[in-house]
């Protein structure tokens, strides 16, 4: 039982890990626009009209972005793509990230 325990505390000691980089990036600054969708992601609204994003969320989309990307067998299927450029970074990330985030989550691998 110790061992489950001491994984979980790692596992979610390396969230937070990851959530303090991508804090460090900005990634949590949205814009004055929120989209309907969009709203369950949202943290809250600064007062200069910026929305700040739920950063535990957009970890556990990375997380599931990860299974997939590395679910899929050949690497040269994987296309990148982002319609504006500010997300072209983070979609480069995802992308980077995807074996080693996997690696801290095993149980989580498809096969």
């Amino acid at each position: 039982m110790a061992a489950v325990a001491g994984g979980a505390a790692r596992a979610l000691s390396q969230a937070e890990q990851d959530v303090q980089m991508m804090l460090a990036a900005d990634v949590h600054l949205g814009t004055k626009n929120c989209d309907f969708q969009m709203e369950r992601y949202v943290y809250k609204r600064r007062s200069d009209g910026i929305y700040i994003i739920n950063l535990g969320k957009t970890w556990e989309k990375l997380q599931l972005a990860a299974r997939v990307i590395v679910a899929i067998e050949n690497p040269q299927d994987i296309i990148v793509q982002s319609a504006r450029h500010c997300w072209k970074a983070y979609a480069w990330y995802i992308y980077q990230s995807a074996p080693d985030l996997l690696q801290r989550a095993p149980s989580a691998h498809p096969h």
